[in-house]
């Protein structure tokens, strides 16, 4: 047999043992592939990582409340029975209710805020009102803004689904009282006064009615 020849044919049996031995640890690849990830590594990791973020604490909650406490685990229940409550749109919606029925019962319109207040509440503001009224008393009175917003405590009845969620607010505003002949009596129309006030709303968690009503108050 011809040298040359035989020279070729031995190479040629050469690359076909090759391109077998790496086809049989590199596999076959078609276009773009991802590397295998080794065995023990950064797929364990990842699942470790995704277990702890799926089982760790719930921000919308321990953002507000002290993790564990009382009214987390309060405000944990109201979820479980009404998935789409958020913690934090319920603070946004506390804030426009408390100018709102601040507001309202300032100026003495009881009307447009008396669907958000409990019986005994509403009567009770009705009282104050309707004393000033009587001693020819009217308030003006202009919002500033709430300075703080906290919540303090949360509750939950398991037996009737009733939520409770008490807030601290500090709001700022102007005031004054004028007597019948339109003096004014108490308070400055320039000097922005600071107000504590500490209310609880409560509601029925998954009933249709989304609005809290006001149940309490103090100071």
């Amino acid at each position: 047999m011809n040298s040359p020849l035989l020279q070729l044919l031995v190479l040629a049996g050469i690359a076909v043992f090759l391109i077998l031995r790496l086809k049989s640890v590199l596999g076959t690849r078609d276009g773009y592939e991802k590397p295998p990830v080794p065995r023990g590594g950064a797929s364990q990791d990842a699942k470790r990582d995704f277990e702890v973020i799926e089982g760790g604490p719930d921000h919308d909650i321990t953002d507000h409340v002290p993790e564990g406490s009382s009214a987390a685990r309060a405000l944990t229940e109201m979820k479980r029975v009404e998935p789409s409550f958020n913690v934090s749109e319920f603070m946004g919606g506390a804030r426009g209710a408390y100018e709102m029925i601040l507001m309202g019962f300032e100026r003495g319109d009881l009307a447009e805020i008396k669907p958000f207040l409990a019986e005994d509440v509403y009567e009770t503001f009705a009282e104050v009102v309707e004393a000033r009224e009587e001693q020819g008393l009217t308030i003006e009175a202009e919002f500033v803004g709430v300075r703080e917003l906290t919540l303090q405590d949360a509750t939950f009845d398991k037996a009737t689904d009733r939520a409770e969620i008490t807030m601290k607010f500090i709001g700022e505003l102007t005031q004054v009282v004028r007597d019948n002949s339109g003096e004014i009596i108490e308070g400055s129309q320039t000097q922005v006064k600071k107000q504590k006030d500490i209310w609880t709303f409560a509601r029925n968690m998954g009933a249709d009615d989304p609005n809290w009503v006001l149940v309490a108050t103090d100071e």
